[in-house]
């Protein structure tokens, strides 16, 4: 522990007391919500974790799907059919809060007015429609996932930033500002015995004199 540099006196010492105080009152409160973060962010993780899982094996079944609805058309008729899609996605970005932490929010927007289906019925089988539908419901995913990946990197960082004001505040901050209190303290209360022992002396001396 490290002492202030600073004055022993009785006004410093006021000072100190009330920097120690605010000090004190800062580390709880910065822990406190350093903790909540920390379970909003287990939330969010475990959220992210599931959808993730859910993510990667749509992936897989989409693919899968759009394989076996190849093998009945030719891969010309397969490009012809998806060369002019008729479904029209818009992301509108945003911004929301976790714990006064800026997070983003990610909103699809999907319009389809010409129809699901950028090809007729009759030119394409029904595993087409399948994997179609699919890929419509893995893009919704998809933006969720994004959303929550960049939500839990920026409360990772902000946690970990809370965490060293929170230890600096602890190992640091309050331990020297307890420190140089107690100097200061000890350092009045000997100046005021050496004053009591002066002012007897001085009026023993007078004593003795008359």
């Amino acid at each position: 522990m490290a002492r202030l540099n600073v004055n022993p006196t009785r006004m410093e010492l006021n000072k100190l007391k009330a920097r120690l105080k605010t000090a004190t009152r800062g580390h709880k409160l910065l822990k406190d919500k350093t903790d909540e973060m920390i379970r909003r962010f287990s939330v969010i993780i475990r959220e992210d974790k599931a959808l993730r899982d859910s993510v990667e094996k749509d992936v897989s079944d989409t693919l899968k799907q759009f394989s076996l609805a190849r093998t009945s058309v030719s891969k010309t008729d397969v490009e012809l059919a998806f060369s002019m899609p008729t479904v029209s996605a818009e992301l509108e970005c945003g911004v929301k809060t976790v714990m006064s932490v800026p997070v983003p929010s990610l909103d699809l927007k999907i319009s389809n007015d010409q129809g699901k289906y950028p090809y007729s019925f009759a030119f394409l089988t029904g595993e087409a429609d399948s994997a179609v539908d699919m890929a419509g419901t893995l893009l919704q995913k998809l933006v969720k996932l994004a959303e929550l990946e960049k939500s839990t990197a920026m409360l990772a960082d902000e946690i970990e930033k809370s965490k060293r004001r929170v230890n600096a505040l602890e190992y640091v901050l309050i331990p020297n500002l307890e420190e140089t209190i107690r100097y200061i303290s000890m350092k009045l209360e000997e100046n005021d015995r050496s004053s009591r022992t002066r002012l007897m002396k001085v009026k023993s001396m007078l004593e003795e004199r008359n």
